[in-house]
């Protein structure tokens, strides 16, 4: 493993006519880890992932992949990358056992154990036709492909959106052991939370093709909390309420999501007239649904 980083972009921008879609994305990814990149639709993560692997070029600014020029990848260069998206396209009129004698032929490091190995938590039959494949067979069949190519990073764009509990658990187990016996780098995409905090080392999170955040998961969370008060009347003006993401009212009890206040907030409360003050953990899915819908504007990363 080197020091050099999976992914580094320097004031990466991509227009599409007046719309940005990155916006001058300074982002470097360290070797080793699971970084899970975050955000709502229209973010910019499978778009970042099309540049990064050369299917699209950027307006303005740089991005490497491995310590290769995105833009320039040869086919070595690309055969040390996996990548599965939610769409799991292999060519459905194909049989399985066709598609891996295909994709043994192109890879010089193939690893046919790690594919068994993956591939044997599936029912998959190889003579079945990929089309005949249920969408979780689909999943697992394009993670023990992109695995047995023996790939230095592995990229995953949302691969178990729509799969069943068991699938999705397959799914995730199979990447996880792969990941921790091959030392391979994962950049994984999802929407799903619960994904996150179970799988990744590293959050970044995009909001309008910016970055807004990258540590830990458990830092982040640990940097949102939700305060309870009995406040007097409507309570103090939002605008005035330090790192506010978020408030409403439940059951006469008012509801502030803050990012990075300590005890002090609970005296800016007493300051107000609260009567009552309890501070209450949050989870990932609340913390980041919270900083990505903000009142106030926050720093492009902290």
């Amino acid at each position: 493993m080197t020091d050099t980083p999976v992914i580094d972009t320097r004031q990466l921008v991509l227009r599409y006519g007046d719309k940005l879609a990155i916006d001058h994305l300074d982002l470097r990814l360290e070797p080793g880890s699971v970084h899970a990149i975050v955000g709502a639709n229209g973010a910019g993560k499978s778009t970042l992932f099309r540049v990064l692997l050369g299917f699209q070029k950027p307006s303005a600014g740089s991005a490497s992949i491995l310590g290769c020029d995105s833009q320039g990848l040869s086919p070595a260069d690309r055969g040390r990358i996996g990548f599965v998206n939610e769409e799991h396209t292999l060519p459905p009129w194909m049989s399985v056992q066709a598609v891996l004698h295909m994709q043994r032929n192109h890879y010089a490091r193939w690893n046919q154990a790690a594919y068994d190995e993956v591939a044997g938590h599936y029912n998959i039959v190889p003579k079945q036709k990929v089309g005949q494949l249920s969408r979780g067979e689909r999943a697992g069949l394009n993670l023990a492909l992109a695995l047995a190519q023996s790939p230095e990073l592995l990229i995953l764009d949302e691969p178990t959106l729509g799969l069943d509990v068991v699938a999705k658990r397959a799914f995730l187990e199979s990447m996880l052991y792969s990941q921790e016996r091959e030392n391979c780098t994962v950049v994984y995409c999802s929407h799903q939370m619960d994904e996150v905090e179970r799988v990744a080392d590293n959050l970044v999170i995009m909001e309008r093709g910016a970055l807004r955040h990258v540590s830990p998961p458990e830092e982040f969370c640990a940097r949102v909390a939700c305060w309870i008060a009995e406040m007097p009347f409507r309570g103090p003006d939002p605008a005035v309420i330090p790192g506010l993401l978020r408030t409403h009212r439940i059951d006469g009890l008012h509801h502030y999501l803050v990012f990075d206040q300590g005890d002090g907030f609970a005296a800016f409360l007493r300051e107000h007239g609260a009567r009552s003050i309890e501070r209450m953990p949050v989870g990932l899915d609340s913390a980041i649904n919270g900083f990505l819908s903000r009142h106030h504007a926050m720093p492009k990363a902290a």
